[in-house]
């Protein structure tokens, strides 16, 4: 299998933990590839027509993209078992999301000062990102940390790849707090192996 990949991605960095949890980076080759909207540069637009990354190539089959298709593939192929049974796996599904969200939010904080030419930056659209970013956090601190606490899952590894994208392009803002509990417990995860070997780099 082929990943194409870049270091900085949260979303690419969210397969890269799973393959790390896994004990599988010998079955997966890292295709480095460079671009943004504005210039796809070598994203993989012939595998991917949206031009984005992750993209896993996978021989004679059809590459699959996004990062939640090629988690649930890769946590099949590789029997990593963080995707659990339900009724646990609604819980951990709609926190994988949440987590996305958030680097969504976080990347298009990013894209908006440092891609789009300044004339055509608007202060006001970043705000509502952050907005987004802001509510979400606050949600998981009021719902979800027992979650968190719980056997390693798909949505732990989301929030703390948003979380750890926050802090390495968005360090100015203040993401913790009042969040002491979201903000102990990323510490913490943030120092797993797995994390520590996928740390976002340019």
């Amino acid at each position: 299998m082929k990943l194409y990949h870049a270091p900085a991605s949260p979303f690419v960095r969210k397969v890269m933990v799973l393959i790390h949890e896994a004990k599988a980076t010998d079955r997966v080759t890292l295709v480095p590839v460079s671009g943004h909207p504005l210039d796809p540069g070598t994203l993989p637009v012939d595998r991917n027509p949206l031009g984005k990354i992750p993209a896993l190539e996978r021989g004679d089959s059809p590459t699959l993209y996004d990062s939640r298709v090629i988690t649930r593939y890769l946590d099949q192929t590789l029997q990593a078992g963080l995707y659990p049974p339900a009724p646990r796996l609604w819980d951990t599904l709609t926190l994988e999301a949440t987590g996305d969200g958030i680097a969504e939010a976080a990347v298009l904080i990013r894209y908006e000062t440092a891609v789009r030419p300044e004339p055509s930056r608007s202060s006001d659209w970043a705000d509502a990102q952050w907005q987004k970013i802001d509510r979400a956090l606050t949600a998981i601190e009021e719902r979800w940390m027992s979650h968190l606490s719980g056997p390693l899952d798909m949505g732990q590894i989301a929030v703390g790849c948003a979380l750890g994208y926050i802090d390495f392009r968005l360090g100015d803002r203040d993401w913790r707090g009042g969040r002491a509990a979201l903000a102990a417990w990323h510490t913490a995860f943030a120092a797993r192996p797995a994390m520590l070997a996928t740390a976002p780099s340019t």
